[in-house]
């Protein structure tokens, strides 16, 4: 039996997240009642607590996984658990593969061995692969135990590749025909399936050795001659994967080229499952939050709610980075102390010029990494983009500068201090420019995620240069 879900807007969604949210305070607040009688007048009914979660399950039920997952992520832990505990235990395999990774792991903690298999035992080979290195050892073994060899064999291929690798993601429910049939024969064939896979928009043709042949669109299928055989009707070029690709290479293929499933093969051309639209939908959404992050200096994703210990071990590392970074731009500061003290104009004025160049350095950045993600830059390509950004740099010091310049003159009345505004703007907005390039490339040379820290380390340089660079150009030409 198919069951339907109505589709949750984000204004519905988060109308369906108070609606839970009121039930499960009025759960609380129902249990202090029957608890404590004495307070309660009239005596408040002993099966209400019941009869309010009876009226949160049927809620959840009406949900679909995705949006079930999402109110789970948007409520404290021990909310989240009573939530937990009224979802169906037909269901929780399909919502543990919608939830983030933090707010499963809290789930999984608390479910029961007898639960964790009922739920893996729900998924397909493909769905449980991306949910076993999640799960109790135990558990996987157990449910891998009650499945043919067929899927066995699935599944231990699937687990053999990093996670972030195309075979870790290929499903292998897909519809394979031969290329010496007519049209009128796949039709039958087709009729013969309850349902077709999701996402079926074409079938797969392939030889007597399993060998990829070509495909068979759905859409050609169905304005074709019946009569026609598939080897007349089917497209032979087409877009395929290797299981060792990166899933990231991957989902920006199904982007450009607006896919909605692909063929993996191994070396030898044989196909050995499918990709999905769905999968790579997560895989770009994936990559996103993780740039996010990494810009930020997290290291991971982290549950919203989770214990004050998690989010400090999460936020650390950076965190010290950037204190470090902060004492070297206080000792700038300091080594022009005596300057400072001469004209208490400048430390008005240099936060200006430091905080401009940080963001400027955050855009440079931001443009680079992006374009290192999505393949649009090469490493060889970073001179002719520093130039670039180089020659952007000086346009908005030149303009801006001279505002500020212009600002600081009035302010002070002092034409020499503008110029040395003028001219730190400028210099600090190439360094920023310089190191929004610089900074990526190498983090890209080295093997590392160019976005990693990047927004933390362009800060520090554009904080501590343009510091010293405005106080420096001070003492030289008004001291």
């Amino acid at each position: 039996m198919t069951v339907a879900f109505k589709q949750q807007s984000a204004d519905r969604l988060q109308e369906s997240l108070a609606l839970v949210q009121r039930l499960i305070e009025r759960q609380r607040q129902l249990e202090d009642l029957v608890s404590r009688p004495e307070v309660s007048e009239p005596p408040t009914d002993p099966l209400a607590p019941h009869y309010n979660l009876e009226a949160l399950r049927l809620k959840l039920e009406q949900l679909h996984p995705a949006d079930v997952a999402h109110i789970l992520e948007a409520l404290p832990l021990e909310d989240r658990l009573l939530v937990w505990d009224q979802v169906d235990g037909a269901r929780d395999g399909a919502i543990l593969l919608e939830v983030s990774d933090a707010v499963r792991e809290s789930l999984i903690e608390v479910m029961e061995h007898g639960e964790l298999v009922n739920a893996a035992e729900q998924l397909d080979a493909d769905e449980l692969a991306e949910l076993a290195p999640d799960m109790p050892r135990q558990v996987v073994y157990e449910v891998m135990g009650g499945l043919d060899e067929e899927e066995r064999a699935q599944l231990q291929s699937a687990l053999s590749y990093d996670e972030d690798k195309v075979g870790a993601l290929m499903d292998f429910d897909l519809v394979k025909i031969r290329a010496d049939v007519s049209c009128e024969v796949v039709l039958r064939y087709l009729r013969r399936f309850d349902e077709l896979p999701a996402h079926t928009d074409k079938i797969f043709v392939i030889d007597d050795l399993g060998l990829l042949k070509g495909v068979l669109s759905i859409r050609k299928l169905l304005v074709s001659d019946p009569d026609a055989l598939v080897a007349e009707v089917m497209a032979t070029e087409l877009v395929s994967f290797s299981p060792d690709e990166d899933a990231a290479d991957a989902a920006l293929a199904f982007e450009r080229y607006d896919l909605i499933t692909a063929p993996v093969v191994d070396e030898a051309g044989k196909l050995i499952g499918r990709l999905t639209v769905d999968e790579m939908v997560d895989v770009i959404r994936e990559e996103s939050d993780s740039e996010v992050l990494n810009l930020a200096g997290l290291k991971e994703e982290e549950d919203l709610f989770a214990p004050v210990i998690d989010s400090v071990k999460n936020r650390w590392a950076w965190l010290a980075i950037n204190l470090c970074t902060a004492f070297v731009a206080s000792r700038v500061i300091g080594v022009f102390e005596h300057s400072i003290s001469q004209l208490v104009a400048l430390a008005a004025l240099m936060p200006i010029v430091a905080g401009i160049g940080g963001n400027s350095g955050n855009q440079t950045i931001t443009m680079i990494v992006r374009a290192l993600a999505m393949g649009q830059m090469q490493l060889s390509q970073a001179w002719r983009l520093w130039r670039k950004e180089l020659r952007v740099s000086m346009i908005n010091g030149v303009l801006w500068g001279g505002v500020i310049g212009s600002v600081a003159w009035l302010l002070y009345g002092s034409f020499s201090l503008g110029l040395v505004m003028l001219g730190a703007m400028l210099l600090n907005l190439m360094l920023a420019a310089t190191m929004g390039v610089l900074i990526p490339c190498l983090m890209q040379r080295s093997g590392r995620d160019p976005a990693l820290g990047s927004s933390v380390l362009i800060t520090a340089c554009t904080d501590s240069g343009g510091f010293f660079i405005f106080l420096g150009l001070a003492t030289l030409f008004l001291l």
